[in-house]
């Protein structure tokens, strides 16, 4: 047999009880109430099933995998400073190169090259048949 025990209940809440209690008797109805909020007071505080944690864990291993591959595709900090670096030796020695070009190249033309062009310029102003060049237009 189930012990039983006398609750003291002021009178609104007993006609509160009575309003909405449907079906049941005064005692199901309270008992149906204490454990459903026992219930949710559960689920509020945190309160976690086997299989929600199962599904968290299938998530967390998912996730830890694409974090994993993302690692591996990314590079690091190290890789990006030493990509730096390699590229400005690589503009150093393409600057180095076309100056020192530019050098050798501005020395060769300046003593005979310039000379030749500066004599076929003259002659062209002089008139000579010999250095004249002719274009020859065809209308379509």
């Amino acid at each position: 047999m189930s012990d039983k025990r006398m609750l003291i209940l002021s009178e609104e809440v007993v006609r509160k009880i009575n309003e909405n209690r449907g079906d049941l008797s005064q005692g199901e109805f309270i008992e149906f109430l204490i454990e459903s909020h026992f219930r949710e007071q559960g689920k509020g505080t945190g309160a976690v099933d086997k299989h929600e944690v199962e599904s968290l864990k299938k998530l967390l291993q998912e996730l830890n995998a694409k974090l994993e591959v993302i690692e591996k595709q990314a590079a690091t900090r190290e890789e990006v400073q030493a990509f730096q670096e390699d590229t400005r030796k690589l503009l150093k020695s393409f600057l180095d190169f076309f100056v020192g070009y530019g050098l050798e190249l501005g020395k060769h033309s300046l003593s005979g090259d310039l000379q030749e062009l500066s004599s076929s310029l003259e002659k062209a102003e002089e008139g000579d048949e010999e250095n004249q060049v002719k274009i020859k237009w065809k209308k379509q």
